[in-house]
């Protein structure tokens, strides 16, 4: 297996407080495996420090505060001499509460690293923490029988379970130490989640103009505001194949040379964001749901919760790993639905930028992020090469506000002078890509709009 964020090889020379910081890690992100006897592709097992069992497994006691959920096996193995030994396997949960070592030092799981926070990442990490607890959290009335028994032998297969799907589930801690199912498992393999999670429903809708309109003027396409129900890893996929569907197309020069009609919003971008959309969101918010809004001109995803703690939505990029709902990330990424590296804002800005167009904007309300994915051109290379850098970011930023923007806001926002900013809106304004709205030079309400084309 490869390591990844759920999964660690160490060996047995390791000491047992060598490997806390590895085991706070996984507790403070979505738990995981740390398989204890195995090294650069060697078996090496335990046989040959029969001592360090035993200080293994009170690892957590003696080095992490407060002390993590860790279940410890000795699973039976033949070495690499050949002879028949055991590595020892930690299973951590993931935590409500954040985690650190006896000297104050946090970490956090991100892809195969164990990541050392700094102070602000373990404050964000704080604040954010207990959202965790409510996929975790039981459903009352409800046993194995009662969830959907294609779904769970999917879900074995695609884990190479070979154990019985009880053991699974706790192995993913979508049961409780009470053998309760909780609300991830629930909203995961239940025939019909809505009854419990009436909420939890994805709404597409697909508008003929490029404003939503109000009354009268709401330019829904008639029969195209579809509700999408069920369990979640049918609900993204029937979800992607309807949005598939509504997606306006165009005619675009391919690298074959022929025209060929294509999205006007790459499918890896939208279908990235719903994920993210279905994984993240606030399952705990009663009353809304996950909404795609589909113009002519670009693609809105909203999704109820709002970003994690201190994160700045004015910089998605710069926002710090971190899962609201770690045993449903933890099984879709298992599903290949979302591989779950905390890489999905970047894929999602990747793939807008690939194809030329504009960044992502994120939104962030009083209890919602809204994501959009707009179907405009990024500076051209002949313009952009006349520039000064971060032109681009200037434009982004006023695309993302949705509001004109003076030049003080303009230059705390790409985190430049004054001057240097006004250098660049200068440069904006005669390409005729921005324009300055004020009574005089020294108007202190002047503003600068994008120019509509």
């Amino acid at each position: 297996m490869p390591e990844d964020q759920w999964f660690d090889r160490k060996s047995i020379r390791a000491s047992p407080k060598d490997l806390a910081h590895h085991m706070v890690a996984f507790a403070n992100a979505e738990g995981g495996v740390l398989a204890i006897g195995l090294h650069d592709g060697v078996v090496e097992g335990t046989k040959d420090v029969p001592q360090k069992i035993n200080e293994f497994k009170q690892a957590a006691m003696d080095f992490t505060v407060p002390p993590i959920r860790a279940h410890v096996d000795q699973v039976g193995c033949v070495n690499s001499k050949g002879e028949v030994d055991s590595v020892i396997v930690m299973r951590i949960d993931p935590s409500e509460t954040v985690h650190e070592l006896k000297n104050g030092e946090c970490y956090l799981r991100v892809g195969d690293e164990s990541r050392k926070l700094r102070h602000d990442q373990r404050q964000e990490l704080q604040f954010d923490r207990g959202q965790s607890q409510y996929d975790g959290m039981p459903v009352p009335r409800v046993s194995i029988n009662d969830l959907n028994a294609p779904l769970l032998k999917q879900y074995r297969t695609a884990t190479g379970a070979s154990g019985t799907t009880s053991a699974l589930l706790k192995a993913r801690s979508l049961i409780t130490r009470a053998d309760e199912i909780t609300n991830a498992c629930y909203l995961l393999f239940a025939p019909h989640p809505q009854d419990t999670f009436p909420q939890a429903y994805i709404r597409i809708v697909k508008f003929l103009s490029a404003e939503r309109g109000t009354g009268a003027r709401l330019s829904v396409e008639e029969g195209n505001d579809i509700r999408i129900e069920g369990p979640i890893p049918l609900a993204i996929q029937h979800a992607a194949a309807a949005i598939e569907e509504l997606v306006p197309q165009r005619r675009a020069l391919r690298g074959s040379g022929l025209f060929e009609s294509e999205s006007i919003v790459p499918r890896d971008a939208w279908l990235e964001g719903l994920v993210n959309a279905v994984i993240h969101r606030s399952y705990s918010l009663g009353g809304d749901h996950i909404r795609v809004e589909i113009y002519p001109d670009r693609i809105e995803i909203e999704s109820p919760g709002r970003f994690p703690g201190l994160a700045d939505p004015s910089h998605p990029l710069d926002i710090s790993r971190f899962a609201r709902n770690p045993r449903i990330a933890r099984v879709c990424a298992d599903l290949r639905i979302g591989q779950e590296l905390g890489e999905g804002i970047k894929r999602i800005f990747e793939e807008m930028r690939r194809v030329g167009l504009t960044d992502p904007v994120y939104q962030q309300g009083q209890g919602s992020v809204r994501l959009k994915l707009q179907a405009i051109q990024r500076i051209d290379r002949a313009t952009a090469s006349r520039l000064p850098s971060n032109s681009q970011l200037v434009l982004d930023i006023l695309r993302a506000a949705d509001q004109n923007l003076s030049t003080g806001d303009i230059a705390e926002a790409i985190g430049l002078s004054r001057p240097a900013t006004k250098v660049r809106l200068d440069a904006l304004q005669a390409e005729g890509l921005i324009r300055w709205l004020g009574k005089s030079k020294r108007d202190p309400r002047a503003v600068w709009a994008l120019v509509s084309f």
